[in-house]
């Protein structure tokens, strides 16, 4: 196995370190898409309201959403190229996310981080103060104020026909210089996200497989802690 040069191992550990914050929140930022329906007072696109409009009512309808996706993060200044997978499962104000090793389980009111690497959870309320908290609450409200966006491109992805919608941050102080969304135009449903910093870095979600309304446990959205006997429980509230 080759090894890592240190150098380039540092760098990938120091962006690594908010890869699964980061991944959450772009599998988040979709479903704010698909469950938003963008009534913002600045005038928009019409034809790329119109769309989003047309996604938003077909998700609505779903009862719980279930996604397996690739991560790609690119840096072409830092020399990193990174590829990961991992898969989320929603439903109403819940989730739970795996990704890189790492387990997330949100039932509604709290959050639990599974790293079985450490043996350890954590566990922690969700504070609706905190920008970078992940909440329903924002869920439904992220996009509809701060953003601007039009109809962009459209491709060919295996035959399929992707059109591309184009949101631009209104802040100056956003580090994101644009958001493209990809969405199928036959299914209506999101192929990719692809988000590009003023930094360079460039980070693509893309949706391998969206299956809806699917059999789901009774205790898909609620923590066991029986199943973890050897795991530092971490209780930060």
């Amino acid at each position: 196995m080759n090894k890592i040069n240190p150098i380039m191992k540092a760098k990938i550990q120091e962006i690594n370190q908010n890869s699964i914050t980061n991944m959450i929140k772009k599998c988040f930022q979709m479903a704010i898409i698909l469950l938003l329906s963008f009534t913002s007072a600045q005038a928009q696109d019409k034809k790329a309201k119109d769309l989003l409009n047309e996604v938003t009512s077909k998700i609505k309808s779903y009862d719980n959403i279930v996604i397996d996706f690739k991560y790609s993060l690119n840096n072409a200044k830092e020399n990193i190229n990174q590829d990961s997978k991992g898969n989320v499962t929603m439903k109403g104000n819940q989730y739970v996310l795996n990704f890189m090793g790492v387990t997330k389980i949100f039932d509604g009111q709290k959050t639990y981080t599974i790293v079985p690497e450490d043996e350890e959870v954590t566990i922690s309320k969700v504070n609706e103060k905190d920008d970078n908290a992940i909440t329903p609450s924002k869920m439904l409200t992220f996009f509809n104020s701060g953003y601007k966006y039009n109809m962009d491109i459209v491709q060919n992805v295996k035959g399929r026909k992707i059109q591309y919608i184009k949101l631009i941050p209104t802040s100056g102080k956003d580090q994101r210089k644009e958001i493209l969304l990809g969405i199928d135009s036959q299914t209506k449903h999101i192929y990719n996200l692809i988000e590009t910093g003023k930094n360079g870095t460039k980070t693509t979600l893309t949706v391998n497989s969206f299956k809806t309304n699917q059999p789901l446990s009774k205790n898909q959205f609620t923590f066991v802690a029986s199943k973890y006997p050897k795991y530092y429980i971490n209780k930060l509230d």
